[in-house]
């Protein structure tokens, strides 16, 4: 018997994730191979929990519905507030959701095809469907299906929870007081292992909204002993951070300065003339921009702008690379975003620059984690993001960290704080291997110079031997 396998391709079935959450999908009917009749869609759907609907039509579109709800042949009308219809298409970065109208029904329940009255599925048992904008959902025909009522294929799958929480945790973290102060203690006293270099200075990369900016006042927060912004921070379509900022944190107002800099980039977008270009990153990494030189996605900084530095130091180069990634968006990094991602890895590998990535806004993507920090090296979800982003990015594991900014937040807590001091920690270890190449290279280039310089010394001595000799 052949296996029943998804038309789902891998970015629909991301996007269609990206609205279900902490769950996984099993196909329970295809009705290209089961039959396009209520029966059949019954026979299999009936009494499975949680389902979603994915619709196909010849326009390009999948849509679809959403019940947490069982479909039984009560014939009653279910009221279901988890309810929604979707629809994902080609020329939409961001997948359609509509909520319900508050008070209507989600579907009736009855022997024929699904009926969420906005969507009729398998109308007299054809490949087709209703479309009837208003009954119990609000939508635009053109957004929701194209006008296209015919179907393609109609399939349903059972929406599966990934259980409560690992027996363990995959890494292990202790949430005392005692921990935070040593986390606290060894990132200020913290020393490069070059003698002229003061501060590590670690940059932070990443699509727009993904909390760059959030990351750093969160860390200054830290520090600080109370909420700060510093940095602008907030949502928004294209970039709040439009210039290149280097932040130096202090231990408590008026306190002395943690040897580390955070530097803050334009976001990235997926277009080639919008936010962060590449060759502006390599000029970062490279110590050659000042702090405040405006961004200009059309145009780079060249060697003679005035925001080019000349001169540079090892103190102005870049000795750690930060990715900053929304851990609710992984499933919608689009196929571009991955490239530009692969571009910027490439060059960053050529630099020799150590590379970490932190997944941000553990909380909001995981429900589990939401209710308690603790649980995030215990989230089977969490884990699965950690991995799927280890894997598009060309990331090892345990170079992905999970933290959580302040956002919401008026008070400091010792979770969050424990979960950001640890990821600072990595970043300072990470540097001091890019330090302990860069005294291997010169050491490196000492030894060649020495050798140098020893046969340039020996060469006279051989030589005049040989014409004594000879003599």
């Amino acid at each position: 018997m052949s296996v029943v396998t998804s038309s789902l391709s891998k970015d629909q079935q991301k996007k269609l994730l990206s609205l279900l959450g902490h769950v996984r999908l099993h196909l329970l009917y295809k009705a290209s191979v089961h039959n396009f009749t209520a029966a059949a869609f019954h026979n299999r759907c009936d009494k499975q929990g949680p389902t979603v609907i994915v619709a196909y039509n010849a326009a390009g579109f999948v849509f679809g519905a959403y019940t947490s709800k069982d479909y039984a042949q009560s014939g009653e009308a279910v009221k279901d507030g988890d309810a929604f219809l979707y629809s994902i298409n080609e020329k939409e970065n961001r997948p359609l959701r509509v909520a319900g109208i508050t008070g209507q029904c989600a579907f009736k329940d009855e022997a024929t095809g699904p009926n969420y009255g906005g969507l009729v599925f398998l109308h007299e048992d054809k490949p087709e469907f209703q479309s009837n904008p208003g009954t119990s959902f609000n939508f635009q025909a053109a957004a929701m299906h194209g006008g296209d009522l015919k179907l393609t294929e109609f399939e349903v799958y059972r929406v599966e929870g990934f259980g409560d929480l690992l027996p363990k945790p995959w890494r292990n973290i202790q949430w005392t007081a005692e921990r935070k102060q040593q986390l606290m203690n060894a990132i200020q006293n913290y020393k490069p292992d070059i003698k002229s270099v003061h501060q590590a200075r670690v940059l932070l990369v990443g699509p727009v909204g993904a909390g760059k900016s959030s990351f750093f006042n969160a860390i200054n927060s830290v520090f600080r002993g109370n909420m700060t912004s510093q940095a602008i921070a907030g949502t928004a379509d294209k970039s709040v951070t439009t210039q290149f900022r280097t932040y130096t944190i202090k231990a408590g107002k008026g306190g002395g300065a943690v040897p580390l800099i955070l530097c803050d980039t334009m976001g990235l977008e997926e277009k080639p003339d919008a936010g962060l270009d590449i060759e502006d990153l390599v000029n970062i990494y490279k110590g050659h921009v000042k702090d405040r030189y405006q961004f200009s996605p059309s145009t780079p900084l060249v060697a003679d702008a005035p925001g080019f530095k000349q001169q540079v130091t090892l103190n102005d180069c870049i000795h750690c690379v930060v990715y900053v990634v929304d851990t609710c968006k992984v499933s919608l990094l689009t196929q571009k975003m991955l490239d530009k991602f692969a571009s910027i890895r490439k060059k960053t590998n050529q630099l020799g620059l150590p590379q970490i990535l932190l997944m941000t806004k553990v909380d909001e993507a995981c429900p589990l984690v939401a209710e308690d920090i603790k649980n995030v090296y215990r989230s089977v979800y969490i884990q699965t993001k950690a991995r799927e982003l280890s894997e598009s990015l060309g990331i090892p594991l345990s170079c992905v960290l999970p933290v959580k900014n302040y956002s919401e937040e008026l008070d400091l807590d010792q979770e969050t704080d424990i979960l950001l001091l640890a990821a600072v920690q990595h970043m300072l270890n990470y540097a001091d291997s890019f330090f302990e190449n860069q005294v291997l290279e010169d050491q490196e280039a000492n030894d060649q110079l020495e050798l140098y310089r020893s046969s340039d010394h020996l060469r006279p001595v051989l030589s005049g031997k040989t014409k004594h000799q000879v003599a």
